[in-house]
């Protein structure tokens, strides 16, 4: 035997009624919490902020990290 029951109700009626937690005020704090983090972090994204990391390399890094590289894929005689 099958039964199909089908309920028209809001998602806060049907928490209401089944016994769960109202988590709402939860959710808003975190994700006011995640768009500070999200927002911050776009910041750091400008095209600034890149060059000025990507400038701040020493320059005798790079030429170890190509001598490195230059070694993979060849072969030594």
């Amino acid at each position: 035997m099958k039964f199909t029951v089908n309920v028209d109700c809001t998602p806060q009626e049907a928490r209401e009624f089944l016994g769960l937690p109202n988590v709402q005020p939860m959710q808003e704090k975190a994700m006011k919490k995640f768009e500070e983090k999200l927002l911050s972090g776009i910041s750091a994204m400008s095209p600034d902020a890149i060059l000025k990391n990507w400038m701040s390399f020493n320059p005798e890094q790079f030429g170890e990290m190509f001598k490195m590289f230059g070694g993979l894929g060849g072969s030594k005689k």
